[in-house]
């Protein structure tokens, strides 16, 4: 069922690599519409929605108090699980922070760059078919590692593990809302739900679109689309590559889990393995139907412009050489026991990657999301005469004589011709 496209078939590469992006007209036009009623209505229009999207039935915060006794139902075991995941994130976040920095540019002349945390952020955590827990550690834990005051986390239908995800990453607030009317409460505040310097996390269509809108007012990690995967297989026996797409391909039906690889007889390998393991019914299937398939390339080299070109959330290559020709990805995995469904927990990198091509530009969510870069800059007398002519000459050259002046002012200057 998996289809097998020779490379030389440019329309069918090019439809099977194309970013799937899901900004509809319809969804547009009703989150705006949902956006638009929480910015103004606060939390009666929140309540409303939340009962009539999320069902819900309680408070929009949950107290920490359930967190603890819902908590106390998780085994053991997924217990350990959790705090494992955790700490290998916080292992790799804490050395994600950027550094203070003060250099100094000439004598005389200093920039400081100060590394500050935000005040209060957005955690989302999806739970559609189930509640997703691995989500909360991975925007979480970078947030607190960063120094961010107060971790607020959305969920709407949070259960037992996202309630002990949530004590073992160190949330401040919980609150049992999802979708648009979720992201509208984070960006505008409510008088349930504060405000926030920015939201984080994947979510389905709906809050994407509801993110891409409160973006001029609300910091966002990126538009999430449906999840990728690209591996570039020679070695790799075929059941493992047809396990690695199908797991990425349960996310959403409008996954992408492509293979591209140089041997016609192992593509042949992996669409048969497909086939065989692929549950009769169910996400995967749709996924695989509609975007997956094996692409089969006359050489690595054609290979890689492919995989570059795609710019994937997710790529999978067999050696270092490979990973080394690699320009455009979200994330990398190495070698055939770097699993990417690891990195989906317990890694330590993070699973809120850049999807639809948007891996061009810029890579995961990581703690540096979670501070802001602030320069502070000083001259001294002696510094600023030496630098005057520099700066009034690059001032009239503009036309900005009101600048130059400012400089004047301080340091006159003889009149330019």
């Amino acid at each position: 069922m998996l289809r097998i496209i020779d490379s030389r078939d440019t329309g069918a590469v090019d439809a099977l690599l194309r970013a799937t992006r899901h900004r509809d007209r319809r969804t547009d036009v009703r989150v705006r519409q949902i956006v638009e009623a929480v910015r103004r209505g606060g939390d009666a229009a929140l309540r409303r929605y939340a009962r009539q999207l999320d069902d819900l039935q309680g408070p929009i915060e949950v107290p920490r108090t359930r967190w603890i006794a819902e908590a106390s139902r998780v085994s053991p075991g997924l217990r350990r699980a959790i705090a494992t995941a955790a700490e290998h994130l916080r292992t790799v976040a804490r050395a994600q922070v950027p550094r203070p920095v003060r250099v100094s540019p000439a004598r005389g002349l200093s920039v400081e760059q100060r590394v500050l945390p935000l005040a209060r952020v957005g955690c989302y955590v999806p739970a559609g078919r189930y509640p997703l827990p691995s989500s909360l550690l991975m925007t979480v834990v970078p947030a607190r590692m960063a120094g961010v005051g107060e971790i607020c986390v959305a969920c709407p239908r949070p259960d037992a593990t996202v309630y002990a995800a949530a004590l073992e990453a160190g949330v401040d607030r919980l609150f049992q809302v999802g979708g648009a009317h979720a992201v509208a409460a984070l960006a505008f505040g409510t008088d349930s739900i504060p405000r926030v310097d920015k939201i984080v996390g994947p979510g389905n269509r709906w809050v994407s679109a509801a993110k891409a809108l409160v973006a001029s007012e609300c910091g966002i990690d990126f538009y999430a689309g449906p999840s990728e995967i690209i591996t570039v297989v020679r070695e790799t026996p075929a059941a493992w590559v047809a396990a690695d797409l199908i797991a990425q391909a349960e996310h959403d039906p409008d996954a992408r889990a492509i293979a591209i690889t140089t041997r016609r007889r192992l593509a042949t390998q992996i669409a048969r393995e497909v086939t065989r393991q692929l549950p009769p019914r169910g996400i995967a299937r749709v996924a695989l139907q509609q975007h997956g398939g094996v692409i089969v390339c006359r050489s690595m080299r054609e290979a890689m412009v492919l995989v570059n070109a795609a710019a994937a959330e997710h790529l999978v290559v067999e050696d270092e050489a490979t990973a080394a020709q690699v320009t455009s990805a979200g994330a990398i995995f190495v070698g055939p026991w770097t699993a990417q469904v690891a990195g989906d927990y317990a890694l330590g990198s993070n699973h809120v990657l850049p999807t639809s091509g948007a891996a061009r530009f810029r890579g995961g969510l990581s703690a540096a999301d979670f501070v802001r870069l602030v320069t502070v800059q000083r001259a001294s007398r002696a510094a600023l005469k030496r630098l005057a002519p520099t700066v009034t000459t690059l001032a009239w050259a503009e036309g900005l004589e009101g600048h130059a002046r400012s400089i004047d002012a301080r340091v006159p200057q003889r009149r330019r011709a």
